[in-house]
This record gives structure tokens, C-alpha cells and sequence, in this order.
């Protein structure tokens, strides 16, 4: 059967302020739509994929007419969902009879409420992982079967909502089919983040699924955390070393693990390193770990088998707001983790949060300090976003309020507003420190210090430009017309 699976199109202007999109642009590689691709064309299916980062509406509408697939899969996001919606609709216009399935974060979160919101656009919602129960859904298409019975889909029959059981989560992540990079074209478009990372093209690789944590913010299929030992499920690290010497083979000079914690097994990180330098692999590599889960024997053997660079999970400098958000970390672990990275020559990345629940702004300016008394060589400022599917969207009565509109739930638009804070309070924090954080002359001497290539000088001039404008621009962050205010987390 021809299959199509599809990114809506979006804007980087849609996400970012237009005036510092440049210095925060990225496109990553879609892992969860590579997998399901390949795990179709393992099925003797045939697969084409339409990126919305680099095609605009109306060429995707053109493939689709040309491509004539009978079955459509779209991927969406709560930020997302509207332009899946209109995505979708679009392509009904084309041809009614193409059988539309959504999946991704959002639809797993809502399910059935993507059927009865869009009720004439969408057959089907994929409820959780998507490798066997799309591949399942469309062998029983092609055979012209029922999908009752398909676990982890729901689905329309005749007019009527039907809800299959849940499919339990992959245990085995070995028997998957590798991610269908195949199917990217050119692969140089898919870059991370400027500054974070060295060399290019970069593939995205994951090496794990799930997380044994509860973060108040995070969004898990498996919500209690009932799958595989501590709730991760890993793959073998054979496996991985086998990804890794295809994507060499293919021409990637670049890994960028997004693991939730790549630490979450020491020993088997500290084995896989191991083999990376045996097998005398070249490539660079980026990966993120928990602060609690890493130590210098563990960073030394990740620099020396090619890391350059680690995010390490820092969100708050006082140490009531990461009890609140359930980080089960200390700022001492996070001071220890960030000098020990620093100790072994990686560059270190800390994300942080503004807006969580029963913070203060007053709080807020001492994660500011705390992010400067760190130093790390890059840090992200975002806005605690309560996205459907987390703890935090199913207690928002506790916590505080959100957005009605869903193209603010990004880490930028202030999505959730605590009761103890304001939304212009949470913009203000963000621009205040980005400002003091990327203007302190120790950190421009380093960046200046740092350039190597062309790219890196774009990458300068870019950051000068926004900082440019986070000092001359009054609420940079805010944006006119959105932030209608509910209560409740009902989807």
C-alpha cells in the first residue's frame, strides 16, 4: 500500500520571536515518523515522507496528488494540532477516500478527543508507540480487514467512535527496524540548535525509551511508569554500536543522543563508551544526563570516546522549586555534575525554568544568579509549559492556569502561568536572562575564543544580533492577542 507520512508545515516565526528566531532555529531529525516509515517499508509497503520544516502547505497538498497513497499518517504536537487539522482536511479535498490516521505527543495525550474535534478529517489516532500498531493498521487496510482489534488505535467504523485496548509498550527495542534516514533527503538541513554541535550532518539517535522519573512536566506514554526494569526500556548496545556505524556509512559526522538521560544505566554507558573508542569510531557527540547519575570516571570516558558536549538538567537554582517539579536532584549535585563535566574538557549546557509552580519572581532572578555562578558554556531560559499527558496539565486546579490556545503551548509562549506569578513576569524573567547570561564579557571572550570555522562566525553574528535585540526590544516575548486564561486540564 502507498503510505504517506507527513509534518505539517510550520513557520520558525510561529515558535520563536521573529527577531531572535535566527540564533534559536532548529530542525531536528523525526525519529518516531523514521521509525514507523521503516517499520511500513519492512512491511513491503511504500513510504514517502513530507516534512513540513522545509515544504509549505500547498507542495505537500502536490506530492499528495502526485503520490496518490491510500493511506496518510500525520504527525502531531499540541502546537501543532490545528495545522494537522488543516493538513488533514486538505487532504480529504484531494481525495475522500485516503485513510488519514494523527498520531504523536498530542493525539496520545487527547485520543479519542482528536476524533471528536475533527471528526470529518481524521479515520484513526494512534494512542501510543506507532511502529506495530500503524504497520498492523495498514496490512489490515491493504487487506481490505477490520481494524477492530488493532490494540492501541481508535478509530471511526460506519459513524461510530471505536476504542481499541491499549498496545502494551515495546519491551524489545532491538527488534525494531532502524530509522528510515533514507527518506530525508538532504540530510545537512537537520541541524540542532546553533552552538550545539560541531560538525555536520548530524543524526538524531535514541538508545533507550521511557524515564524512572516523575518530573511534573514531563509527558511519558507510560504514565506509570509500568514498562521494563525502573520504568526504561534499553536497547543492546550492539545495537546502538550497530546504528552508529551505519550513519557513519551514510555520511553523518555528528550523534546527538536524545535519550532522556543517557546515564540512566552507568554501566552500560560506560561500556558503550568503551566500545566507541575500541572500534575506533569517528564522530563527535552530544547526549543529555540527570546530574545525580554521572561522575567524573563516567565524563572522562565520554570525552575520550568523542562527547563533546552534555546537557545536564539544572531547571531551578532554588531548591524548594526543583521539589516541586520532582527533579529528585539537589543544587549541590548540580554544581558537582556541571565542574566535574567542565574538569574533563566537555562543554557543558544547562536548561532552566521560569514559571513553576509557587515560584516567585524574586525566585526567579536567584535561578538567574545561580545560572551564572554555574558558567556553563550554553543555557537555555524556556516557560514551564503544562502540555497535555503531563502531571502537571491534570492538576492545573493546584498549580495555577493555562492558555486556551494552543499554538502558546512551546517552551516560549507562557503557556502556564502559576498563581504566584504573571505571565508578563515570566517573559520578563526569560528576556532578563538571556540578556545578563550572553552579555558577560567572560562568556563573549569564550565564544570568541571558540570560533573554528564559518559556521561558528554565523553562529556568533547570529547570537550578537539577538542580543542586540533582547536589549533594545521592550516584552520581547510576548505575544499580542493569545494567553486566553482557563483553569482546567480536561484536553
Amino acid at each position: 500500500m502507498k503510505c504517506a507520512l507527513i509534518i505539517p508545515s510550520w513557520l520558525p516565526e510561529e515558535l520563536f520571536p521573529a527577531k531572535t528566531a535566527g540564533s534559536q532555529i532548529n530542525y531536528w531529525q523525526p525519529l518516531g515518523t523514521l521509525y514507523v516509515a521503516a517499520s511500513l517499508q519492512q512491511a513491503g509497503h511504500s513510504v514517502q515522507f513530507f516534512n513540513g520544516a522545509f515544504m509549505g502547505h500547498g507542495e505537500i497538498l502536490q506530492q499528495i496528488r502526485q503520490f496518490r497513497p491510500a493511506f496518510v499518517g500525520i504527525y502531531s504536537t499540541t502546537f501543532g494540532w490545528d495545522k494537522a487539522v488543516r493538513t488533514a482536511t486538505d487532504i480529504k479535498a484531494v481525495d475522500p477516500g485516503i485513510f488519514i490516521c494523527v498520531g504523536g505527543p498530542f493525539p496520545i495525550a487527547v485520543q479519542k478527543q482528536c476524533l471528536i474535534e475533527a471528526a470529518r478529517q481524521f479515520d484513526a489516532v494512534v494512542t501510543g508507540e506507532g511502529e506495530i500498531t500503524v504497520t498492523e493498521m495498514v496490512n489490515k487496510l491493504a487487506a481490505g480487514d477490520s481494524l477492530r482489534g488493532v490494540q492501541g488505535i481508535v478509530f471511526r467504523d460506519n459513524g461510530e467512535l471505536v476504542e481499541n485496548d491499549p498496545r502494551p509498550l515495546i519491551e524489545d527495542l532491538d527488534l525494531l527496524p532502524l530509522p528510515a534516514r533514507n527518506l530525508l533527503g538532504d540530510a545537512s538541513r537537520y541541524i540542532p540548535p546553533p552552538a550545539s554541535y560541531k560538525r555536520k550532518p548530524v543524526a538524531v539517535m535514541i538508545t533507550s525509551r521511557g524515564c524512572n522519573r516523575r518530573c511534573i512536566y514531563c509527558s511519558q506514554i507510560d504514565r506509570e511508569r509500568k514498562a521494563g526494569i525502573r520504568g526504561i526500556r534499553f536497547r543492546s548496545v550492539s545495537s546502538v554500536l550497530e546504528e552508529i556505524s551505519l550513519c557513519l556509512r551514510q555520511g553523518y559526522k555528528e550523534i546527538k543522543f536524545i535519550d532522556d538521560t543517557l546515564a540512566a544505566d552507568y554501566n552500560r554507558l560506560m561500556t558503550l563508551c568503551r566500545e566507541i573508542q575500541s572500534r575506533r569510531l569517528d564522530f563527535s557527540w552530544f547526549a543529555s544526563a540527570c546530574v545525580n547519575q554521572v561522575d567524573k570516571p563516567l565524563l572522562r570516558a565520554m570525552k575520550q570516546a568523542g562527547c563533546w558536549a552534555i546537557l545536564l538538567g539544572a531547571e531551578s537554582g532554588v531548591q524548594k522549586n526543583l521539589n516541586t517539579l520532582r527533579k529528585g536532584s539537589t543544587l549541590k549535585q548540580i554544581r558537582q555534575a556541571v565542574a566535574a563535566a567542565k574538569e574533563v574538557g566537555l562543554q557543558v549546557s544547562t536548561p532552566f525554568l521560569f514559571g513553576i509552580p509557587g515560584e516567585t519572581f524574586e525566585e526567579g532572578l536567584k535561578t538567574i544568579e545561580f545560572a551564572i555562578e554555574l558558567d556553563p558554556d550554553l543555557a537555555n531560559f524556556h516557560a514551564l509549559t503544562a502540555f497535555p499527558g503531563t502531571y502537571l496539565y491534570d492538576h492545573l486546579e493546584q498549580y495555577g492556569r493555562v492558555s486556551s490556545e494552543l499554538g502558546d503551548y512551546t517552551y516560549q509562549g507562557a503557556a502556564f502561568v502559576p498563581y504566584t506569578m504573571s505571565r508578563n513576569q515570566i517573559h520578563a524573567l526569560r528576556q532578563l536572562a538571556l540578556r545578563r547570561f550572553y552579555s558577560r564579557p567572560v562568556f563573549l571572550l569564550r565564544r570568541f575564543l571558540q570560533i573554528r570555522s564559518w559556521d561558528d562566525c554565523l553562529v556568533a553574528m547570529q547570537g550578537i544580533k539577538s542580543l542586540f535585540w533582547l536589549w533594545t526590544t521592550k516584552n520581547l516575548f510576548h505575544r499580542p492577542g493569545r494567553h486566553k486564561p482557563t483553569t482546567t486540564g480536561s484536553g
